[in-house]
This record gives structure tokens, sequence and C-alpha cells, in this order.
């Protein structure tokens, strides 16, 4: 178990090496303090990967205090506003919607975060659908990448041949998108981006999508509730809601928030939030009450030594889920998911909601 403090004791004794070795004359210092971090986290990583997944928890272990001088225990709360845009992080993104393309600056992460989610993204959805192009396998596919900062997501999505609209609160992250997607003609024509919210599409787009896209956004929403609620009104019966988010869990503040963002530095410090952060089993909760379905929860780990994602089997950290928002005969009747299932027939075109 993460209380026992192994891993975080580990990982400490690393860093207290690395600054040790800093300190010390000459480039061997260094070489010390590179072997050092990776010696610790190796350690961190063992004691986790591959285990029994952590129990979410909304309180830290007393030894943590000294990293945090204070941590809500409350519940997970929800905006009574009408909007699930936090107006805190957007003046937070607003700093950096110049940066979004910098493959080594600040959303370094999440470049990289694309060799693993845009193939989890597009095999679920084609192994869905039983016609697709070779060339183009999203082909027809109308996605909706809500929070889609500079078009990160949304590019590839394009490429694979969907239908993309991205959307973003912030004027400047959608400038900084539409300036990089004037690079490639087939794209300016796939994809199609704006500036506003979830809530302001809703009406005019009422089970408009086959698929929803929301990667590293909701443990940024004021109000989750509300913020799936939309998403279930956008998006066809049938259709498909991908989410990349962060458990809410110990091991993910020591290595999402205390490693990464005030040690490593791979994030801009202040970008998350630990009392945001969202337990797979609240999401799923929240989910199967507006009508999902929830088919598949994988862990993500991301490695900072090697700018790299890799999927495991613990979700204590970083999680991709994939649900289905009920069909028609489900909403129908209890029995719809029953009869849908025993009447099951392949997708006719690959326009079909997936």
């Amino acid at each position: 178990m993460w209380g026992g403090g192994g891993a975080a004791r580990a990982l400490t004794r690393a860093l207290g090496r690395r600054r040790q070795a800093a300190a010390l004359p000459g480039a061997a210092g260094d070489d010390h303090a590179d072997l050092s971090l990776q010696t610790g986290l190796r350690g961190a990583l063992r004691n986790y990967s591959g285990k029994a997944q952590l129990k979410s928890s909304s309180t830290l272990p007393i030894f943590l205090t000294e990293i945090k001088s204070s941590v809500l225990t409350m519940k997970r709360p929800f905006s009574a506003s009408h909007s699930s845009v936090d107006s805190e992080e957007m003046k937070k993104f607003q700093l950096l919607a110049h940066k979004w393309w910098d493959e080594e600056g600040e959303y370094s992460a999440l470049h990289s975060m694309n060799d693993i989610r845009v193939p989890f993204i597009r095999d679920t959805l084609l192994n869905m659908s039983s016609n697709y192009n070779l060339g183009s396998p999203l082909s027809g596919v109308k996605i909706l990448d809500v929070g889609c900062g500079g078009g990160l997501l949304s590019e590839p999505l394009g490429r694979l041949g969907a239908s993309v609209t991205g959307i973003d609160p912030l004027e400047d992250n959608i400038r900084a998108a539409d300036q990089h997607k004037s690079f490639d003609p087939v794209l300016a024509k796939r994809i199609q981006y704006k500036c506003s919210s979830l809530e302001e599409i809703v009406e005019e787009r009422m089970e408009t999508f086959d698929v929803i896209v929301a990667s590293e956004v909701v443990e940024h929403v004021a109000d989750l509730e509300m913020f799936i609620k939309c998403c279930s009104q956008v998006l066809k019966p049938e259709g498909s809601l991908f989410i990349t988010t962060i458990n809410k869990t110990q091991l993910s503040y020591i290595l999402g928030i205390v490693v990464a963002e005030k040690i490593i530095g791979v994030v801009p410090e202040g970008t998350h939030e630990w009392e945001k952060f969202v337990p797979p089993e609240e999401l799923e909760r929240l989910l199967e009450s507006n009508g999902f379905s929830v088919k598949t929860v994988n862990g993500m780990l991301y490695n900072p030594l090697s700018g790299s994602w890799s999927w495991m089997e613990s979700t204590s950290i970083n999680y991709a889920m994939h649900a289905v928002k009920a069909g028609l005969q489900g909403r129908l009747s209890p029995a719809g998911a029953l009869s849908e299932v025993e009447g099951e027939q392949p997708s006719a075109t690959a326009s079909t909601t997936l």
C-alpha cells in the first residue's frame, strides 16, 4: 500500500541525492544526480506498477504536509453556475497560448501523449465499425474536440479523415489553432475551430457529433456534472466519448504535482489542483447517471526521463476512459440494451454513429 510511504521515501532520497550531487564541482555531479533521479523514479514506479490499484482518497498522508501546507478534504465541489468554464483556469492557459506548438516547451507531454491517445481513439472506433477507408479510416466521422487548446489532438484526428470541430473558451488558443492548421490545406478543410464553451453550442448542435474527445480537460472544469450532461446532449445516440485525465490519489499528487510541476518542471507550476482531480469511480458514476455505458478504462504512465507515455494496468495516476451513449432503444426501455445486443447489425457506412 502507498500509505507505507516506501515509494515516496525512495523518491525523496533520490531527489535529495540529486540536490547534493548538483552541488559537487565538475561534470560527475550531474551524472550522479541523473542516476539518483532515475533510480528513485524506478523504485517509486515499481511499488505500484502491476500491483493492485490504489484506492482513491480525498486526504493525503501526514508526511505530505511538509510539501503542501493545507489540503482540502471535502468532496469535489460542483459549481452552481451555468457554465463549466473555470475563469481561474482560463487565466493559467492564457499565459501559454503562444506555446502550444513548441514540442520541447510546456506542452511537450501533450505532444507525446498523441502517441498513445490517437491510436486509442482510432482503434476503438474502427473496432466498432465494419466500413472504413484504409487511407482515411475516420472519414465521415464527426468529432467534437472539447478544450482543443492549440489543436494538438484535433489535427491528427483530422489527418485520419475525421471532420473535427474544436472548441475552446480562450480566443488566443483558437487563433493559435487556426494559424497552425492553415499550413496544411487538407486540415483547413477538415477542421473547424470555434471560441466557445461546451454549454454555448448545446442548443445549436443537439445530437450532432459521432464522437466527443475531452483530453486533459475534466480536471480543469468548474462543474463536472454539467460538463458530462452537455456532452450527452451534443452526442448522437450510441456515440462515443473519450476522456483522459488524472486520478485523485496520493501518488498522483506526488508525481503529478510535486515532481512534474515543482521539481522537474515538465508541466508549468500551478497547472493542476489536486482537489480537482477526478477518480475513475466518480467519473464512471457521473457518466452512467447521464446515459453512458463505460466500456474501457486504461491506466497511463508518463516517463519524464524519456518523455514518452505508455499504457499500464494501474489507474493510480493518469487514465483514459471510453464510454458510449445509450441508443434510442436503451433510452426507451430497460430491456433496450439487451434487445440491441441480440439484434446488433454492423454499421452501414463510415458516417454512421460510432
